[in-house]
């Protein structure tokens, strides 16, 4: 797994393609030109047949030129990355930073690619793939790109429970101006990874984000909140702040209470909580209900219940 950070402090966690899927996405992109190579240099030269032989070898080199370097150029630069055989193979090429490549990203990849999978038929490029700790051949050096996997298992991706409900709306007004982006994304990577952490580090980790946190805050977590139920309780806040901002105030998703049940954020997702509970006043017998002056009320006859057995006596009617 590999991780790229762009200039908005967001961390793409890419995975770079292995040489076998990457030898096969540039062969079926070669068959692919030399198919269209021949097809249309058939129909030039039959088109051409009145002209001499070195018209037609110059007419062939162009063609050469223009179908097996031009052509992955200007696919690669059109579909932001994604040539036929990195399609049928699920890869990408991106920048360094996880963005779309543009076209003088494509123009070095495919000219430096004339020398080392042309010329050397592989040979430098599988080289350079096997030295490089990312698998980038020379063109992706030059040019400044990686190749990556689109094709990622649901199950890798990342998931942050939200918080207990007795938090929710509980700091609507904190002021998180003052929070950088690399904490929010500190606190968001922590809270998608937690369930994998030991115990006792995960704790440590939580209780050094909220300490970080709160000083940028200037509010401490509540007394008896779990540190990683405080970090989920403030980033739910950041996200329905800028919801409202983006939607406006009525469509805010994320503002109300979460049933933790069923979106998968009850007590087991952030450990046992510690937040004082009262115990139940024991229940009082309700005070008899007095008739009117001068009457007198009728008991109200008792009927067995579960909690309490019958004893067979029936008061007289």
């Amino acid at each position: 797994m590999s991780e790229l950070v762009t200039g908005e402090a967001v961390a793409l966690e890419l995975r770079p393609a292995k040489l076998p899927s990457r030898a096969l996405a540039v062969l079926l992109d070669l068959a692919v030109a030399l198919m269209a190579y021949i097809v249309v240099t058939l129909g030039v030269v039959a088109a051409t047949a009145s002209l001499d032989e070195a018209a037609q070898t110059a007419l062939s080199i162009a063609m050469f030129v223009l179908l097996l370097v031009g052509g992955p150029i200007a696919v690669e630069t059109l579909s932001h990355g994604r040539s036929l055989g990195k399609l049928a193979c699920g890869l990408r090429v991106v920048r360094d930073d996880g963005g779309p490549i543009r076209f003088r990203h494509a123009l070095v990849r495919g000219l430096i690619g004339v020398i080392e999978i042309l010329m050397t038929l592989g040979v430098i490029a599988v080289i350079s793939s096997l030295v490089s700790a990312r698998g980038r051949r020379l063109g992706d050096v030059f040019a400044g790109t990686l190749v990556v996997r689109e094709r990622v298992p649901l199950a890798r991706t990342g998931f942050v429970p939200p918080p207990p409900p007795w938090l929710a709306g509980r700091f609507s007004g904190l002021d998180l101006s003052a929070v950088p982006s690399d904490l929010w994304l500190a606190i968001r990577q922590y809270l998608m990874r937690m369930q994998q952490l030991d115990p006792q580090v995960g704790w440590s980790m939580a209780e050094r984000l909220a300490t970080d946190l709160a000083a940028r805050t200037g509010a401490p977590a509540p007394e008896g909140v779990p540190p990683a139920a405080y970090l989920a309780a403030v980033l739910q806040e950041r996200q329905t702040r800028e919801a409202r901002r983006a939607f406006g105030n009525g469509s805010a998703a994320g503002g109300g209470p979460v049933d933790a049940g069923a979106a998968g954020g009850g007590p087991g997702a952030y450990g046992p909580s510690v937040m004082p509970t009262t115990a139940p006043a024991p229940a009082t017998a309700a005070p008899p209900s007095r008739a009117p002056y001068g009457t007198e009320a009728a008991p109200a006859p008792q009927t067995p219940s579960d909690d309490r057995p019958s004893t067979g006596f029936v008061p007289p009617a």
